[in-house]
């Protein structure tokens, strides 16, 4: 009884990533709004109303894809970084998981997009977006304070540095998105990465 249990419980958990796995695909392509639920399910290889029944709207679904699609992008990003890793390489690769880098990132920037506007014109979804702003907030807050507390980096204020990181992230990263010719994804990195050394006192 008790692995029936289990292997009900393991197929749940599956059929609700492959939703959110087709979620994140076609938000990324169509956008939340020309999204319909009857293709997310056929992606899926599920019902319908299995979609309905994990998810109660659109909001919803858009901000669990949005976390799985944040989850998997960052785990490709930092899986080359060794534990016991120098503060400075964990730091990098924390700011590159955050930057819109061709395939699962890109699509995690394009949700963020969604939310954003989503959260402008629907206030109820102010709360996501700063439940999200905060986990990546606490991300790079602790990877700051394992450097200073380590000898790495120079004292600085954690959650300034990482306010202002993650304002020059939204800001480069939107103009890398867009294609902006004069904001590539190289000089991005490049001018992220200088003021969080300098702020740390780092080589550049």
């Amino acid at each position: 009884m008790a692995t029936a249990v289990t292997d009900a419980g393991d197929e749940r958990a599956g059929a609700r990533r492959r939703i959110l796995d087709a979620a994140v695909a076609r938000i990324a392509r169509e956008g939340i709004d020309e999204v319909r639920i009857a293709r997310i399910a056929m992606d899926a290889g599920v019902s319908a109303a299995l979609v309905h029944y994990h998810f109660e709207s659109r909001e919803a679904l858009l901000v669990e894809a949005l976390e799985h699609s944040y989850e998997i992008a960052g785990d490709i990003r930092t899986s080359d970084v060794a534990d016991g890793a120098p503060a400075a390489e964990r730091l990098r690769a924390i700011i590159d998981s955050c930057l819109p880098v061709p395939g699962p990132q890109r699509d995690d920037w394009l949700l963020w997009v969604e939310l954003w506007l989503r959260a402008a014109r629907h206030p109820e979804l102010g709360d996501a977006a700063t439940r999200l702003y905060g986990r990546l907030h606490e991300w790079f807050c602790d990877s700051i304070a394992f450097g200073i507390a380590s000898g790495e980096f120079q004292p600085v204020d954690p959650d300034q540095l990482t306010d202002t990181l993650l304002a020059l992230i939204d800001g480069f990263g939107l103009r890398v998105l867009i294609g902006d010719t004069a904001v590539d994804l190289d000089r991005a990195r490049a001018e992220i990465w200088a003021f969080a050394a300098q702020q740390l006192g780092l080589e550049a």
